[in-house]
């Protein structure tokens, strides 16, 4: 039998607000435990929460970018269970009135596919603890820091059909953040993170399937590997004539595997009841109009410009414009440079490959945009080849000085004298006699030798467009007058 995997997502984005969303606490990664979890996030008695008005702008600004429905009225509830990371014995969530209902988000796969992924909705709640279970042998420590910490969980509808579609979708949410500048999408700190709802069913059936809920996948690769799990191991119990059942699960990717945690727990078993330490949140037109306004240029707005304007090719624009920090590299080298594909070039094959040998992140890059865009501008004037440029660009990544200071330097412009040229070139010609009778017997792929010749002659200065043509020139000259 041929089965189709039905996956939702549930992604915890978390907000990039300078204190948390009920109290005036730090949500900096990195604290030494408990040092950040004030009375508020603690529950403690005699306080009270307040709502991070910037958690809220934040949450409509994402609504907006995309096209969803904003809801002027909206409530937090409290979501009751007991955990040891949840001091107050409840978390504070939306649940029948979030504030961002149903929107879309599209998605493009490598082979130029695209799909559209109904968002069912986007809330905002409060992060919980971390339980430590490696500190302290057979025991397990309580990190209360992220308690309070502000989330947006982005709900979609159960319409991506493999593996490789939730990655995309993931990546796709991850690059709208940061465009956004809500969140800064580091996934190892925790900062984005999802939950997988997984089932299968027969190919061409309506009904879902009974799914699993694989929780806290912190990682594009762990996405792939954990869902793919996940789907043959439903398909191999569906096969064996067993029944899936509901629950929630944790991958283990050092045994890429999927593990029961618990029963799926249904929104009944969470006694939601609105919280009443806080106000309905009302929103107003005047101040949805304020934060439209603000959206910068959204990742497939930047896409289609760099197209059509910079008549990049789709894979091009697609791969410079699916980071935030690396769009705004590409403009900022392209105001000197002056040359779309050329910085496209640049960007996608030294500058990516430098950073991954160093483990760099694009906002750490050691070349100026400026710099580099002045490289390119020094390729496109003939100042220097781009071989010479590889050499230029490794002095640049370890900060031997401008462009032009280490052409200098370095004895790298471009041997561009047309009689200085000649010069070399005769006198290799008459140094190789048996090649020119082969030129001139119509070997025609004998011209590669006599460019290498010359560009050793001359220590790869040479410039090789003017090296083919004045060899050209020469050897038929050669021909034309023993003719």
């Amino acid at each position: 039998m041929q089965w189709e995997p039905v996956i939702g997502l549930e992604v915890h984005v978390q907000l990039a607000t300078k204190s948390k969303i009920f109290s005036g606490a730090s949500p900096a990664f990195g604290g030494a435990p408990n040092a950040q979890a004030c009375p508020v996030d603690l529950g403690l008695p005699g306080v009270l929460p307040v709502l991070n008005a910037e958690a809220v702008r934040m949450a409509v600004m994402f609504g907006l970018a995309i096209n969803a429905t904003i809801y002027p009225y909206s409530i937090f509830d409290r979501k009751n269970y007991f955990y040891p990371d949840l001091p107050k014995g409840y978390q504070i969530s939306q649940f029948d009135h979030p504030i961002v209902g149903p929107g879309t988000l599209t998605i493009q796969m490598e082979n130029g596919d695209t799909h559209i992924i109904r968002i069912t909705r986007a809330h905002l709640e409060e992060d919980a603890g971390k339980s430590l279970h490696t500190a302290y042998a057979g025991m397990t420590g309580i990190d209360l820091n992220r308690t309070g910490t502000p989330l947006l969980e982005v709900v979609s509808e159960p319409d991506l059909r493999s593996p490789a579609q939730a990655v995309a979708y993931f990546k796709q949410l991850h690059a709208l953040v940061r465009y956004l500048k809500i969140c800064d999408g580091n996934l190892a700190e925790g900062s984005m993170r999802c939950d997988a709802n997984v089932s299968v069913r027969p190919l061409g059936a309506t009904e879902l399937g009974e799914r699993s809920e694989i929780k806290n996948i912190n990682s594009f690769r762990f996405v792939e590997k954990a869902i793919q799990f996940e789907i043959e191991r439903q398909i191999d119990i569906l096969e064996s004539g067993g029944k899936v059942k509901r629950d929630t699960r944790l991958y283990d990717s050092e045994r890429n595997e999927t593990r029961s945690m618990r029963s799926k727990e249904l929104s009944d078993d969470y006694r939601y009841f609105p919280d009443p330490d806080l106000l309905p949140v009302r929103l107003t037109l005047e101040f949805i109009a304020a934060v439209k306004a603000s959206l910068p240029e959204l990742p497939q707005a930047r896409k289609a410009r760099f197209t059509t304007e910079l008549k990049l090719s789709d894979y091009d624009a697609a791969w410079l414009t699916n980071d935030p920090a690396v769009a705004d590299y590409f403009e900022a080298v392209l105001a000197t440079a002056h040359d779309a594909k050329l910085t496209a070039n640049w960007i996608m094959g030294d500058a990516s490959a430098a950073l991954h040998r160093d483990d760099l992140e694009w906002t750490d890059c050691p070349v100026p945009a400026t710099e580099l865009g002045q490289l390119i501008a020094r390729i496109n004037d003939n100042t220097i080849s781009s071989k010479l440029a590889k050499t230029v660009f490794e002095a640049l990544w370890t900060k031997e000085g401008t462009v032009d200071e280490i052409i200098d330097a370095r004895g790298l412009r471009q041997l561009s004298d047309s009689g200085a040229l000649r010069g070399i070139i005769e006198k290799i010609m008459m140094d190789n006699p048996d090649q020119v009778a082969q030129y001139r017997a119509g070997k025609d792929r004998v011209l590669g030798f006599f460019v290498g010749q010359v560009m050793k002659a001359t220590q790869g200065k040479a410039n090789p467009g003017q090296v083919n043509e004045l060899l050209l020139d020469s050897l038929k000259r050669e021909k034309g007058s023993e003719e």
